[in-house]
């Protein structure tokens, strides 16, 4: 445990959901045959002029409405110049004086209480290539160079590893939800770089900030922050300085370790693209971008939750984007949406993760859903009967009938009838009434097994212990 105060800013990289680069046309993809997905422009090549790419703004409009940030409506573009090999042009085109959105927010839950984690800016910039390194070589992947990305960074107002996962958390689940990036870590299209600097007491001034590159996952950024609030701890427990600089965080070692000691923005001589004009957004442009964002997730939880759906049913919904657009498409209908929630996310969701599909290669049309839901609520098909046709139900075009049909299902859903059977199990088994009511609970599931032997298993379980609780008394 730190004798001192930590606090930690978060800067996150995206990878933005377009068809195309952000400068040229190369197509924007990931995974395959390195350097297949270039051209002049990507490579740098002196004389190349960059283009910007329309839809990289729209969506950078909608990011910015997501996470609650002001647009800025007159936009230029920034030269960032450094020298590294990955880096042909030697400069990145970024937005340093003017990005696009400002002064937003997240809101996250710590221990039950509501805290917004402030964002300074997020701005639009290229990726650079990806640099793989084998023995003393360094090998040169073009296909990420001119990616276009969004920079997000956080305002020094994160005091805990723990703050910082659940913001990177929400924050995933906001832009994926949004179509902004798909947001896989592992393969880098979502990358954090946490800064962290202690201090003694909270009227101090901040402390030396040092940064942490290279994290792969949300487990390791926790894990970055603790070692580096630990490390600093100690040189400060020693009367040492702490240097800025950046580190990044090893896996195999568990630890943060030293690239380089800190550059200042002055290094990077910044200045005003020349190339790219100044950017103007009209309001209508910000409409019309806003009106594309889906659903996001806490507006469907609230939904789902005003229709009757458990709050853990409506959180699992939201952790599964095609179950949940899927379930979207029933709220309007007059069902028991606990009951579809329950069915999607019970025998249907284990019959897609166990064949690797997607609810839409099904062929579980919404009205087929809502004939399945009311089946089920009406009792006239049980949980095990489920069971026993999912396959069918999910792969073959027939109706539920037919189906049923060729499976021998038949339940009694007459309760009259149930209850006739009820009466006379019951007047058989005298001495299981009598151990039931001498507060012996096994007697009451033998009394079920007769009344289902009875029924052939055709009874449907909880409305036949609902009565029978009921005759017993």
């Amino acid at each position: 445990m730190s004798n001192y105060i930590p606090t930690i800013g978060v800067e996150v990289h995206l990878e933005l959901k377009t068809k195309t680069k952000i400068f040229s046309p190369s197509e924007n993809g990931y995974g395959k045959m390195a350097n297949s997905l270039t051209n002049e422009i990507d490579l740098g090549y002196p004389g190349t002029l960059p283009t910007l790419n329309e839809e990289v703004i729209n969506i950078g409009i909608k990011a910015a409405t997501i996470l609650n940030c002001k647009i800025r409506k007159v936009m230029h573009f920034d030269r960032k110049n450094y020298f590294y090999p990955d880096n042909p042009k030697n400069y990145q085109i970024t937005q340093d004086r003017t990005p696009i959105g400002y002064d937003g927010y997240v809101e996250i839950e710590v221990n039950g209480e509501k805290k917004k984690i402030e964002i300074k800016e997020m701005h639009i910039e290229e990726d650079t290539c990806k640099s793989a390194h084998r023995g003393n070589k360094t090998l040169l992947d073009f296909n990420r160079a001119g990616v276009p990305l969004l920079e997000i960074v956080t305002k020094p107002c994160i005091s805990s590893s723990e703050e910082a996962k659940l913001y990177l958390e929400k924050l995933r689940e906001l832009l994926t939800y949004g179509d902004i990036s798909d947001c896989k870590i592992e393969e880098g299209s979502m990358r954090a770089e946490p800064n962290v600097s202690l201090r003694k007491k909270e009227e101090d001034p901040f402390g030396t900030k040092v940064e942490i590159k290279n994290i792969g996952s949300i487990s390791n950024v926790v894990a970055g922050i603790e070692k580096e609030i630990e490390r600093q701890t100690k040189l400060y427990d020693q009367g040492q300085e702490i240097v800025p600089q950046t580190r990044r965080y090893d896996d195999k070692i568990q630890n943060t370790v030293l690239m380089r000691v800190k550059e200042t923005g002055n290094d990077y001589r910044y200045f005003p693209e020349p190339d790219i004009p100044f950017v103007v957004l009209t309001d209508e442009m910000i409409e019309e971008a806003v009106k594309e964002i889906p659903m996001l997730p806490d507006e469907r939880r609230r939904i789902y939750q005003e229709l009757g759906v458990s709050k853990l049913n409506a959180n699992k919904l939201v952790q599964n984007r095609p179950l949940s657009d899927y379930f979207n498409e029933l709220l309007g209908e007059k069902i028991n949406h606990q009951t579809a929630s329950n069915l999607l996310l019970g025998d249907i969701s284990a019959y897609l993760n166990r064949n690797e599909k997607d609810i839409k290669e099904t062929t579980l049309t919404k009205e087929r859903f809502i004939e399945l839901v009311n089946l089920i609520d009406n009792n006239t098909l049980t949980s095990k009967n489920l069971k026993e046709i999912i396959i069918p139900l999910l792969e073959e075009e027939k109706t539920i009938q037919e189906i049923m049909k060729d499976n021998n299902i038949e339940n009694i859903t007459d309760d009259t009838e149930i209850r006739k059977i009820i009466r006379k199990v019951i007047e058989e088994n005298k001495d299981s009434v009598e151990d039931y009511k001498n507060g012996h609970e096994r007697a009451i599931k033998f009394l079920m097994g007769q009344i289902m032997k009875e029924t052939k298993g055709k009874a449907n379980p909880k409305m036949t212990m609902d009565i029978l609780q009921e005759e017993l008394k």
